[in-house]
């Protein structure tokens, strides 16, 4: 269903699969326990009257309704190329800024629907509901938007149609979702645009990482691929022409340092001052010599070489657009060779692969 998100499933995403089995399997537990749902509620008339200010962690962090589990993992799982290209630490802290910032936010925009058309919002959706919202912003901002097919040859399908599709089915599955998707987008525009040095105050410590690296990592961390299957399908090719990239780059500059080592220098004439800089015609005087035959630099073969050998290879700009998207190095690096180094034929290859 997610197609931008490339084949590698949940290699090198921790946070992303303990987010997933842990929250998960709490909706499951809540959902044969009914009897302590009550504690996951996110009632707002309870944490203002009375100072219940538990309930501004526990209702945000558990989702009661089964569809909205499903949904919310689906883009927890879409939304994992975020860790992959950030980082697992910087991913963290932008959850966790978010987090901290709609639950301000929420209370702000209750007050305002109250005091603009005295309607008292009591009880909002529970579940991480704001910092998922709030990954829609670097979505839509880095991911670029490419076309797919077309509809009646009208509209456009593109590889993140789907993606808001799943977002608009959360956002309607709860009469204050608007609220909470309002929220989720302003902390996620503040946060990921840095707005008064947000991210320099809300961050996971360098400590705190390291201490998860050690405990998340060798439990929610998946299998890398090899070359043996499918996952990992030119691995083994991709290998290769690194290796033959990095001898013939070696070639390259060894030769064009022999030969600026052995290309004379023009020595300066002796004496206090230079006369050729006055009479330039003297420096043209001297015997008539032939020509003599230079022997070629090192170089001259090399650098024909290389030059063909390069358009057999896709530029980094192509390999690191098609990796933006969400698509595996490898697996860009085969869908280019596939298709001619073409962008987006590559782009499609990826999509029906």
């Amino acid at each position: 269903m997610f197609t931008t998100t490339g084949s590698r499933g949940l290699y090198k995403v921790p946070l992303s699969k303990g987010l997933l089995l842990v929250l998960s399997g709490l909706t499951v537990m809540l959902t044969l326990l009914p009897q302590y749902q009550g504690l996951f509620t996110y009632n707002l008339q309870a944490i203002t009257t009375q100072q219940q200010v538990w309930r501004w962690a526990c209702g945000r962090l558990v989702c009661l309704d089964l569809k909205d589990t499903l949904c919310s993992s689906l883009l927890i799982y879409n939304f994992r190329i975020f860790e992959r290209r950030f980082g697992t630490r910087k991913f963290a802290s932008f959850l966790w800024g978010t987090w901290l910032l709609s639950a301000l936010t929420d209370f702000l925009l209750a007050q305002a629907v109250y005091f603009l058309f005295d309607h008292e919002v009591e009880e909002l959706p529970t579940g991480l509901l704001s910092p998922i919202f709030s990954l829609f912003v670097p979505f839509y901002l880095s991911i670029p938007r490419v076309p797919v097919t077309q509809v009646l040859g009208y509209f456009s399908i593109t590889n993140k149609t789907l993606v808001y599709i799943v977002g608009l089915q959360l956002l309607t599955s709860h009469p204050f979702m608007w609220l909470i998707t309002l929220s989720g987008l302003i902390s996620g525009g503040l946060y990921y645009g840095n707005v008064l040095w947000l991210q320099r105050v809300f961050f996971v410590p360098v400590w705190l990482a390291k201490m998860g690296r050690c405990v998340l990592e060798p439990l929610f961390s998946g299998p890398e691929p090899t070359s043996e299957s499918p996952l990992g399908m030119g691995a083994t090719l991709d290998i290769q022409r690194q290796q033959r990239m990095d001898l013939l780059d070696q070639q390259l500059l060894l030769a064009e340092y022999n030969q600026a080592r052995r290309s004379p220098r023009p020595q300066p004439q002796a004496g206090v001052l230079d006369w050729r800089r006055f009479f330039p015609s003297l420096r043209r005087r001297g015997p008539i010599r032939a020509p003599a035959q230079q022997a070629p630099p090192e170089g001259l073969f090399i650098k024909p070489l290389v030059h063909d050998l390069l358009l057999l290879f896709p530029s980094l700009s192509q390999v690191a657009r098609l990796v933006e998207m969400g698509f595996s190095r490898i697996d860009a690096l085969e869908a280019l060779g596939a298709s001619n180094n073409d962008i987006n034929m590559a782009t499609n290859y990826l999509l029906q692969h």
